[in-house]
């Protein structure tokens, strides 16, 4: 992309960078309270049938996700003005969301700068083999990479391994504020927890939060997945690595039905927020409205995204990510130099 193009790109989002402390307010409210009251309304429905009360959990899990996205917006500082409100906040929505503020902002940032940098993966993104790397794997490798690419594993264990356990940890060479901030989070999630239990009972609390916890954890790195990983994504190593590409053309435009945009904070807009994370997710359909370029960005709907689930590998040298099935016949001749699965025609399909 040329650099006059970079420069308008920039020009046209910058209008929308800026918060509104009452927009702010209201998705607030109109987040937290209804997430609340669905709660509730979850726990007074077991007395009546368990079938009452899954609608209503399944609900409260898409005010979670929404939740995240204000605590998402709080880690970019595009929430308020304040950096000392948005840290606030952001600890308190990490609280409800099972994510440590500190750690997960710090990971989010390495995100954005590395994203769809071949030479930079492995910190705060889904793991990536190359075809070439996957051939020239050892079987343990390829079990292993295989069996963290299985749907089962990543949307199913995915979830419970990333909310319970990893996030509970720091990572090594983490620095006193974000340690401090994990195990605040840590310890106001077990109080908090206690207390529900406390109130309705552990049978209770169960049936209502683990539904909760386990649908919105699994719509969270499902929306994480399909968002970069689509046929046509764009991967470089770092010398022809291009940020404004990554976000424009290696982030898509999930186009959702409006109740589920507006249940998902509008990350649906993806390519837009990496693009330019100071936009608040409030207005981040107005940016891709306003900016043409921003408009032809790969989009994805419900059903073509459900084809993500088959990519398992990225192919360098056709731009494209691959199954499994389409480097079988490759399998056999990973002592030499692998070779080049067939040139595809271009795909029109989603654009």
């Amino acid at each position: 992309m040329h650099e006059s193009n970079i420069a308008t790109l920039k020009k046209n989002v910058a209008p929308y960078e800026k918060n509104d402390t009452k927009s702010s307010i209201r998705q607030l409210f109109n987040t937290l309270v209804p997430f609340l009251l669905l709660w509730f309304a979850a726990y007074q429905s077991l007395a009546v049938s368990y079938w009452l009360t899954l609608p209503l959990l399944i609900i409260a899990a898409g005010f979670v996700i929404r939740t995240f996205i204000i605590f998402h917006d709080c880690c970019h500082q595009s929430f308020f003005k304040n950096r000392l409100a948005n840290d606030i906040l952001g600890t308190i929505t990490g609280v409800i969301t099972l994510c440590p503020y500190e750690q997960w902002k710090h990971s989010h940032s390495i995100h954005h700068a590395t994203s769809s940098n071949l030479d930079k993966r492995g910190v705060g993104d889904i793991w990536i083999l190359t075809v070439e790397e996957y051939l020239s794997s050892p079987l343990w490798l390829r079990i292993a990479y295989r069996i963290y690419r299985n749907p089962f594993v990543m949307f199913g264990l995915g979830p419970i391994y990333v909310f319970v356990l990893q996030y509970r940890f720091n990572r090594k060479g983490a620095r006193a504020k974000e340690r401090m901030n994990t195990y605040l989070t840590n310890v106001a999630i077990i109080a908090l927890y206690a207390l529900m239990i406390w109130a309705v009972g552990w049978q209770a609390f169960l049936l209502i939060q683990g539904p909760i916890f386990f649908i919105s954890g699994l719509l969270g790195i499902w929306l994480f997945y399909v968002q970069h990983q689509f046929e046509d994504s764009y991967f470089e190593n770092e010398e022809e690595w291009s940020y404004v590409k990554a976000a424009v053309e290696g982030s898509s435009y999930y186009k959702l039905p409006k109740p589920l945009q507006w249940i998902t904070g509008n990350i649906g807009f993806h390519h837009v927020h990496h693009l330019s994370p100071k936009v608040p997710n409030y207005n981040l359909e107005k940016a891709h409205n306003a900016t043409p370029p921003l408009q032809k960005a790969t989009t994805i709907t419900l059903a073509t995204s459900l084809k993500s689930l088959q990519f398992r590998l990225w192919d360098e040298r056709n731009k494209a990510f691959v199954s499994f099935k389409e480097i079988k016949d490759l399998l056999d001749k990973t002592g030499s130099a692998p070779e080049p699965l067939p040139r595809r025609s271009p795909s029109l399909e989603g654009k």
